[in-house]
């Protein structure tokens, strides 16, 4: 090879190695102090579903994710490594719980809230929402469920954006993207509403910047005889950036290339990779979002034998 064509190609390879995105630290965690959802789970202490389909998504975008179900990993020495948290989580996670490992410290908390205020990405996907209950909230049939907390949710749900109230039966749906120019949006064809295990949720803050409403229109099951409300949302804490979507129940969910597409979008701009108008829309697309569905119990109390 002559000296010109071998100066191209360095310059050409070079250009390639300038052009690719730095990579970037993402920590995964997944304790559940409450319900341990299948695809979160470590069989015979064998990688999630999830861990797998993360490693791979983050082969192909750029990023090392850690994964770990340890509270103890919440402090800011440690938190400082990485460029953003993502939560798949359940319950007060203060609280050893369910599965037995070991909870997060108040002020790892703190240290967590602090962490993306000072400008580390949130992700959170499905029971993220479910993390942390507000006072009240803890049992799935408490009245509070369905009920506005306002100024008195937890600090957590306030950053995030959105709380649990309940489901019914899986079952398929109608999403409808209301911002077609986020990174990812543009994968969702119009229709897409597959079989999932679909949330419905509170406590929508005024600066929402919706990405997905879900129309509960023709949907079975009392907690989704309400007006649409938001499915898939980001909003800023502070210098953070938080992307939340209630997808992510169902094996399925995260081996389809739509949900990765959105997914990977709302990763891609916490991480601030890329950048997008997130003005405030909640009152324009879902302006009856915190009008709540009536209260009913999920599961009955049974009736005493007289």
């Amino acid at each position: 090879m002559n000296a010109l064509p071998r100066l191209a190609l360095l310059a050409a390879v070079a250009g390639t190695l300038a052009a690719a995105p730095a990579e970037k630290k993402i920590l995964f965690f997944s304790k559940s102090s409450v319900f341990e959802h299948a695809v979160i789970a470590e069989p015979g202490g064998r990688p999630s579903l999830v861990e797998g389909v993360l490693r791979e998504l983050g082969r192909r975008d750029g990023i090392a994710f850690t994964f770990s179900k340890d509270g103890r990993v919440f402090t800011p020495r440690n938190l400082a490594q990485y460029d953003a948290i993502f939560f798949y989580t359940n319950g007060d996670l203060t609280q050893v719980g369910l599965d037995g490992h070991p909870a997060m410290t108040a002020d790892g908390k703190a240290a967590l809230l602090q962490a993306i205020a000072d400008g580390k990405g949130f992700i959170g996907t499905h029971a993220a929402t479910d993390t942390f209950p507000s006072p009240g909230n803890a049992d799935e049939n408490a009245p509070a469920r369905n009920q506005p907390d306002g100024d008195q949710a937890d600090p957590y749900i306030k950053m995030l954006g959105g709380e649990f109230i309940n489901h019914n039966a899986q079952q398929t749906t109608h999403l409808q993207v209301v911002d077609r120019n986020f990174p990812g949006m543009a994968a969702v064809p119009e229709g897409f509403g597959p079989n999932e295990e679909w949330y419905s949720l509170k406590d929508f803050p005024a600066d929402l910047h919706v990405l997905i409403v879900q129309d509960p229109r023709g949907m079975k099951g009392p907690v989704y005889q309400r007006a649409p409300f938001p499915e898939t949302w980001v909003r800023r804490q502070g210098r953070g950036r938080v992307f939340y979507t209630s997808m992510g129940h169902r094996e399925d969910i995260w081996t389809n290339p739509v949900f990765q597409a959105v997914l990977l979008g709302g990763i891609d701009w916490a991480l601030g990779r890329v950048d997008a108008d997130i003005t405030p829309n909640l009152a324009q697309v879902a302006p009856q979002a915190n009008v709540l569905p009536v209260f009913v119990p999920r599961h009955p109390p049974a009736r005493l034998a007289k």
